[in-house]
């Protein structure tokens, strides 16, 4: 039984997701809306599982609530960085910087997720990883101490994806 269920709902939060979203997309709450949008559900992620990659093990979902707290917050400070800067420092003045960020994850979905982080956060960008997967490169807007920046990555942002992905 374990299996078919498996096999039919390989990801359930998405085909909840999916569900709600279509139903909501539709501005009418009928009955026929609600199955039509659980069928969605049901099909687009079944027809969409063979690209998935298996589920991480050992994922904290409370650790990763709060880390999302923290990357809202630390991009509502870096929008307002990136506006003091742009407003008040000449491009002559401006400092970029390319940081090569030495990697202890190894898991590709918390690789990833740290990629994001860091593109979503205004002022920084994620740009290569290496081809083994241990260092991340990231380009900076303008930084004085580009070696602050990197240990900032590593404390707020791996440092917690290491906790969320055991």
């Amino acid at each position: 039984m374990t299996r078919f269920y498996n096999w039919l709902l390989p990801h359930p939060l998405l085909t909840l997701l999916l569900a709600v979203v279509w139903t909501l997309l539709q501005n009418d709450v009928s009955a026929g809306m609600v199955v039509f949008g659980v069928i969605l559900g049901i099909i687009i992620p079944r027809m969409t599982s063979i690209w998935w990659p298996d589920l991480p093990k050992g994922f904290h979902i409370g650790k990763m609530f709060s880390y999302c707290l923290i990357v809202m917050w630390d991009i509502l400070v870096a929008n307002i960085q990136v506006a003091w800067i742009v407003l008040s420092v000449p491009n002559a003045k401006l400092k970029p910087a390319w940081i090569a960020i030495p990697l202890k994850l190894r898991q590709p979905e918390a690789i990833t997720l740290l990629a994001g982080t860091i593109t979503l956060t205004p002022g920084t960008v994620s740009c290569d990883l290496s081809c083994e997967g241990h260092s991340l490169l990231v380009h900076v807007l303008h930084t004085d101490d580009p070696d602050a920046v990197l240990e900032d990555i590593k404390t707020r942002y791996e440092r917690r994806l290491e906790e969320i992905f055991v």
